[in-house]
């Protein structure tokens, strides 16, 4: 079967290519640095011929609001035109847990107009949403850092590893389309103050996290389950604790 992934060059869409071909697929990468824009349509036609499945894990390349509906106004309209036009037959795409609930957010409003792009497409598809990799830690911590304090919500996250991510979009690719929406979240929830300490714990970090139910999550208020999926999602294997180990290796 041939699969392009569209951002087929970056941490997920490159393992993504990786595991379809070690399950015999064609999987080409897809991305500016191949000769395919969604942004422009250069290459788009080309690299669709023949092409069974589309799975779309790129992602904007700035967070700024009005940049990021760009982009995912603009490669949504392009690439979905351009997998009618092939005869593309099911169309995977990589969303974020909470989508609708983050709508002060200009880059959630973003993600929200893929979505909704993709559903009104005539193209069969697949929608997953997952919510944040573990590393994402790391910019969440910067969002609310401020002196020598890291001030963040205590809403729960399950944060979630990249491959289990991976897996899950490896197997909806070769699946039949469900033209509907999955969820896929870590095996654990923890409150978003609480991941960071674990964090900084382990790599030794001395800032002290300070708790705040009323602190933003880039722009969104939070309610304590804004970030978690609902019934009956698909749940990762790796647990906090063993990607720490992983992660952050112990001397």
């Amino acid at each position: 079967m041939k699969i392009v992934v569209i951002g087929g060059t970056g941490l997920i869409g490159s393992r993504l290519v990786a595991s379809l071909h070690r399950l015999g697929h064609e999987a080409i990468p897809a991305a500016p640095n191949t000769g395919v824009d969604t942004i422009t349509g250069e290459g788009l036609a080309e690299v669709l011929a023949g092409a069974q499945v589309v799975v779309d894990v790129a992602n904007s390349p700035s967070f700024e609001d009005a940049a990021a509906m760009t982009f995912f106004q603009t490669a949504g309209r392009n690439l979905l035109a351009a997998e009618l036009a092939a005869g593309v037959g099911h169309h995977v795409a990589l969303s974020v847990v909470g989508t609708e609930r983050l709508q002060a957010s200009g880059y959630f409003r973003a993600k929200l107009v893929q979505e909704q792009l993709i559903k009104a497409s005539p193209v069969p598809y697949t929608i997953l949403r997952s919510t944040q990799f573990f590393p994402f830690i790391e910019g969440i911590i910067k969002s609310g850092e401020a002196g020598a304090e890291v001030r963040l919500p205590t809403a729960l996250v399950q944060p979630i590893h990249a491959d289990d991510v991976v897996a899950l979009l490896a197997e909806l690719a070769v699946g039949a389309p469900v033209n509907g929406t999955i969820e896929i979240a870590g095996p654990e929830a923890i409150a978003i103050n609480r991941f960071a300490e674990e964090y900084l714990s382990a790599k030794a970090d001395p800032r002290l996290v300070v708790a705040d139910p009323a602190a933003l999550y880039f722009g969104s208020a939070l309610e304590e389950r804004s970030l978690t999926p609902g019934l009956n999602p698909r749940l990762g294997s790796v647990r906090l604790e063993d990607w720490l180990q992983e992660f952050i290796p112990a001397d």
